[in-house]
């Protein structure tokens, strides 16, 4: 086969050096500083989107919804870190989707956990966790429940 296009090792490069080949990669989307549960085994990068109201985005006033997105994942990237879990986190883009995309670009993720509190915000979670799953084929899991759960 011509090396050009062999893909025999394609699943190998996905990894980043370090990466240890029994470790699942989960993106968790903070809608809020839930701190998922049963993360062992993980590396997390956790991405709080920045959002705002429909005026404050319309008038570009996104400075205070960025500085809550960076301290809501800095909080569960902390959390996650104090449980044992290699965690990172960042702030997003105020479109959760764009958030994904954007983090999905640098971030190798396995799954998706779409962290949100009980009520209005889990509401959301099942809406973005729905159309995240469409999007990105990937297993995406609203509520903070994720594979490792199931195991």
């Amino acid at each position: 086969m011509n090396a050009l296009i062999d893909d025999t090792h394609a699943e190998e490069t996905d990894r980043r050096p370090g990466d240890r080949a029994d470790e699942l990669n989960v993106l968790i989307v903070a809608l809020d500083p839930v701190v998922p549960t049963h993360m062992s085994g993980t590396k997390v990068l956790v991405v709080a989107p920045a959002l705002n109201s429909w005026l404050r985005r319309w008038l570009s006033d996104e400075d205070g919804a960025r500085r809550r997105a960076e301290e809501r994942a800095a909080v569960v990237a902390v959390r996650l870190e104090e449980s044992g879990v290699h965690a990172e986190g960042r702030a997003g883009d105020g479109d959760p989707l764009l958030a994904i995309a954007d983090a999905l670009s640098t971030f190798p993720a396995d799954e998706i956990l779409i962290a949100a509190r009980p009520g209005r915000s889990s509401q959301r979670a099942e809406e973005l966790g729905s159309r995240a799953r469409e999007r990105f084929a990937l297993p995406t899991f609203p509520g903070g429940e994720s594979l490792l759960n199931a195991a």
